[in-house]
Order: C-alpha cells, then structure tokens, then sequence
C-alpha cells in the first residue's frame, strides 16, 4: 500500500493528524527500522513507546503500547507513517536473505534451537509452521495472558496501559494457515476469557481492548464453525458462549449472546449444505 497523507488521514482525527506531524517535527522518532513492509520504531512523548506499521495492510494494521484510547490511530503511529511519506527507511529485508543465504547451515540450526529454547514465543509459532497441533491447553495459555495483566502495572490492580496481545494472535493465524483450526480456537478461546476476566479492571486504553476482544472473539467463532465435524467441540464452545454471556463482564453479555447465535447458525448453514 503507497504511504501518502491521505492515507494516513484516512485512520486518524485531524487534531491527531497535526500532533503527529508536530512529533515528527520535534524529531520524536528513533530506532526506526523496516523488514519487507513491517516498520518498527521509538516514539518518545511522557516515555518512549514501541510503535509497529505494516505498509502493505489496508489501515497499516497500527500498534503502539502507549494509552491513548480515542478514534483511530494515536500520534505516535501518525508520525511514524509521516515519517515513512517524507523519508522511508531502508528495507533490510534483502539484507538478512543475504545473509541467510550465506549462513552455514548447522552454525543456522544451533542458533536457531538456542533462541527457540529461550523465547517461548518464538518457539510456539516455529512449532506452529512446521506442522505441531497446539499442545498447551486453554488454561495453560490463558494463564502466560493473565500474567501480562498483572505485569502491566504491579502496585495497582487497574490497567491503564494497552497490552501487546501480538503474539497470540500470531500464534493464532499461524495455526489457521497451517489448516489447523481447532488449535487456532483454543488460542482464541484464551484470549477471549482472558481478556473478558480482565476487562473490569480497565481504566483507559479501551478501544484497544475493546478491539483486541472482538479480535479474539471473531476469530474463535469462525475457527470452532471451521470444525463443524467435531459436533461436541461445537457444542462446547455454544455452552461456553452462553454462560459467559451469563457470568462474564456485563456489559460484553451482548457480544457473547450474538457469538452463540452467530456459531449457531454457521453450524446450520453448513449442515444444510
């Protein structure tokens, strides 16, 4: 996707349109790299604040852990993208296929095992490309997304902060690319309780938890219809639609009850096909 102001007019207000021009101004970007289409960067304001832009999605797919919670993308994503009209960094994309190219193979595989057996991140989603079915359960996972709640902001139980949910949903996607499904919805499933259990403590940032739930949401309904072969897994997961409808955070009842109804009816659809 061509990076133009319009463009980035398009997923911002215009008051926020002018503080980003004025951050990129103030020489606010720092740490500005880019991989293919995927840009990264340090944005200073009240504290630094990690910003991430793919070029080539519809939107640029915009995320920054600072707090802002108004329409549309904040202005520390607005200056990144102005930054990348004006001046666009370098690709290393090229870069690092050369340098993979050049790589002995065994030197490859042993740093490749040494990070996967420290980044259990990295490791979840190399396990998830190269064909392994999800292994940890929903309570399992459900327990490393708690935790980043908790880390958010340890002397106080309110969160005020966005948290970076990314590489459960990468995990997620890699699992539906790979025409696993099922694995897919138990990652969905956690996210969605976890952030459904959590909401309550929420004190900012909600249009970013708002949209990470109905993220999460979306892609379990799609991924347990995707399974319609598995009728208890169907029923499973209508059952526990409905009762968080019931027990959840209230005022996300409603988006529970249309999921139910929503899976049902997919179920249906396709039964009758």
């Amino acid at each position: 996707m061509d990076v133009t102001e319009d463009a980035v007019r398009d997923i911002c207000t215009d008051a926020v349109f002018e503080r980003g021009e004025r951050y990129l101004a103030e020489g606010r970007i720092h740490e500005i790299h880019r991989v293919d289409t995927t840009v990264t960067a340090v944005v200073s304001g009240s504290r630094q604040y990690d910003v991430r832009v793919d070029l080539a999605t519809g939107g640029f797919a915009p995320w920054c852990d600072c707090p802002y919670d108004g329409p549309g993308a904040c202005k520390h994503v607005v200056a990144v993208l102005l930054r990348c009209v004006d001046d666009p960094p370098s690709d290393n994309g090229d870069r690092l296929d050369a340098a993979l190219g050049g790589a002995d193979a065994d030197e490859l595989r042993a740093f490749l095992r040494d990070e996967l057996a420290t980044d259990t991140d990295l490791r979840d989603r190399f396990l998830a490309r190269v064909g392994e079915p999800m292994r940890q359960s929903v309570d399992e996972l459900r327990t490393s997304i708690d935790r980043r709640f908790e880390e958010t902001n340890p002397e106080y139980h309110v969160v005020f902060e966005p948290i970076d949910f990314t590489q459960w949903f990468d995990l997620a996607n890699e699992h539906r690319e790979q025409g696993r499904a099922a694995s897919a919805a138990t990652v969905y499933r956690a996210l969605t309780e976890s952030l459904d259990e959590n909401m309550e403590r929420v004190d900012g940032a909600y249009d970013h938890f708002s949209r990470a739930f109905s993220r999460a949401l979306d892609g379990y309904v799609d991924c347990v219809a995707a399974t319609e072969r598995d009728a208890d897994a169907v029923t499973d997961a209508v059952a526990f639609l409905t009762e968080r409808a019931v027990s959840g955070t209230p005022f996300l009842a409603e988006h529970f009850e249309k999921a139910a109804v929503e899976l049902q009816e997919k179920i249906d659809e396709q039964s009758c096909k």
